[in-house]
């Protein structure tokens, strides 16, 4: 009998995801059935007049990728308008933010604080410098933001991009409509509802680089031009300064099918390859990552050292790869951090038994479905098996294996990891379409009227979520509405005269991805500094330190509240 509730809980879920699962069954389904019985009411349609106009604007590539990146820049940019832009709300997002500061005031790095202790934060280094422990690519783009007035505009510049750039890449593949389309659902997907866009995460950019280097792949193997070779070595710097692991998982499959072709039958001259793709690919890659060294120089000391080994090696436990020992226990000046790597310690634990590693294979999983494989986009795998059996494929599913069995032996996941092979993955899908739309029943064009529902249910599904944003209905999940709380304490600070210090309390149960003692790169000059309270003894430092400012404390657990510090002993 104990089981009963158990069983009935279990029962209801699944009938619940079952529902979710045949909404959308349904809804493509009677689309199909009217593009089918009633064809010319179709025709006379909004949808079939978009067809239309796509088909006769996609033999015009260059304006198609303008085209697209332009819509997400002005849709989304129009929304950030209403209803104002994103705020930062994890570690990761405060941390490029951090170097955006820094680069937007014309600096490389900081000089380590002599007060550092109380600051002390994640995904930040503070010796032998005070900065990011990320790659520099997202901290340029934000800081141009910065410059330009506020530095999610960066990252809005960045999604556009990326749009463009997917656009671009599919080109190269696949015929130009069907590139055009894969840019639309990039567009309304990625670009307009994901937290790619929405939010400070290197995301964008990996999905720049990736494209640029997929797309100049086939364009090098038509034409040999040293253009392409250019391109792709641009794409490969900017994927080294974004996520360098994932870059290089993708870079290896590239150079193996780029390889294999320049030594096959059907490659050109040597004498050729070496003038046209070898010698702009390393003039052109030479400078850049000669620039990439010279930054870490800067920040580390050391041009083949990265911030992030820094930080990795100073405070954390647990490794990022299941083949890897921990590093030996550490001791922290704060249980808040002490908690963090505690608990990725035991995930990378976990995570190295079968059982751990399934589940974890589980979630990366879901979490992939989550952002890139909306419903319902994922009703068009049908025709996957077609898809992989395509001689065409090849190579892009062999770069794509690679690049899946790197990321399986990663401990932890989230969908911008796989953001280098964004690009990969809509091909996969255009190319599922193409061989979806032959199919018929009955004499009937029934794929290609599935395809027509999917896409037309998939777009207006977005548009019915931005129409609801706009009316101040949020559907989205709360992350993608920022840290509310700790920008209630920033505006209010800064309608007082003065500077401050606000001291953060933590709950025991305060979410560990979280935190709210994140500081410019200039921290003396700014008008906000945020510090670890301490205990009374060690807080008289910086009450000692900071002499002239007003001391607020704040616990950051529930509606944040600012109250002054007590009085100095």
């Amino acid at each position: 009998m104990g089981n009963l509730p158990l069983a009935a809980g279990l029962m209801a879920h699944a009938v619940t995801w079952l529902l979710k699962f045949l909404k959308p069954i349904a809804i493509v389904g009677l689309v199909v059935y009217l593009q089918i019985k009633f064809p010319q009411i179709w025709a006379s349609l909004g949808p079939a007049r978009i067809e239309q106009f796509g088909k006769k604007i996609a033999g015009r590539k260059g304006l198609c990728i303008f085209l697209v990146g332009l819509s997400l820049f002005v849709i989304r940019g129009a929304g950030a308008l209403l209803l104002g832009v994103p705020l930062p709300r994890y570690h990761d997002e405060f941390s490029y933010l951090l170097a955006a500061d820094t680069f937007a005031h014309g600096r490389l790095t900081n000089p380590p604080h002599p007060m550092w202790v109380h600051f002390e934060t994640f995904h930040v280094i503070w010796h032998p410098t005070y900065m990011s422990m990320y790659p520099p690519g997202q901290g340029l783009i934000l800081a141009l933001g910065e410059v330009l007035g506020n530095p999610w505009i960066g990252q809005l510049l960045a999604s556009a991009l990326m749009c463009a750039a997917v656009c671009w890449m599919l080109q190269g593949w696949i015929p130009s409509r069907w590139a055009l389309l894969g840019g639309v659902l990039v567009v309304t997907r990625l670009g307009l509802l994901s937290y790619f866009t929405n939010g400070y995460w290197s995301a964008c950019l990996p999905a720049v680089g990736g494209a640029l280097v997929l797309g100049a792949l086939p364009r090098i193997q038509h034409g040999a031009r040293r253009r392409d070779a250019a391109i792709m070595a641009v794409g490969l710097s900017v994927l080294a300064n974004t996520r360098p692991y994932e870059g290089f998982l993708l870079g290896l499959g590239v150079a193996i099918a780029l390889l294999a072709w320049m030594s096959g039958k059907s490659g050109p001259p040597v004498r050729v390859s070496l003038a046209r793709i070898v010698l702009p690919l390393v003039l052109t890659l030479v400078p850049l990552a000669a620039w990439t060294g010279y930054y870490y120089y800067r920040v580390t000391g050391s041009p083949f050292r990265m911030a992030y080994d820094v930080n990795r090696e100073t405070y954390a436990m647990g490794r990022y790869f299941i083949s890897q020992k921990p590093w030996p226990q550490k001791t922290y000046h704060h249980a808040k951090m002490q908690a963090q790597y505690e608990r990725e310690l035991r995930e990378a634990t976990e995570n190295q038994t079968l059982r751990g590693f399934m589940r974890r294979g589980g979630v990366k999983l879901y979490y992939f479905w989550l952002d890139f494989l909306v419903s319902p986009l994922p009703f068009v795998l049908l025709a996957l098996p077609c898809a992989a059996r395509d001689r065409r494929m090849r190579v892009p599913w062999m770069i794509a294996g690679i690049f899946v069995i790197g990321l399986a032996i990663e401990v932890w996941f989230l969908p911008h990891y796989f953001a280098p092979a964004t690009a990969l993955l809509f091909l996969f899908l255009m190319q599922c379409m193409r061989h979806l739309r032959w199919f018929q029943w009955r004499e009937r064009p029934v794929g290609l009227a599935f395809v027509r529902a999917v896409c037309v249910v998939y777009v207006a599904t977005v548009l019915l979520r931005i129409a609801l944003a706009v009316t101040h209905v949020h559907p989205e999940k709360d992350w993608q509405h920022g840290d509310v709380g700790r920008a209630a304490i920033v505006k209010e600070l800064d309608a007082l005269p003065g500077r401050d210090v606000v001291l953060v309390k933590y709950a025991p149960d305060f979410d560990l991805d979280r935190e709210w003692v994140y500081n410019e790169g200039d921290i003396d000059g700014s008008k906000i500094v945020w510090a670890r309270d301490m205990g009374p003894e060690k807080n008289q430092e910086l009450l000692d330190y900071y002499r002239g400012r007003k001391f607020w404390i704040v616990e950051a657990d529930g509606p944040a509240r600012l109250e002054p510090y007590g009085e100095r002993r």
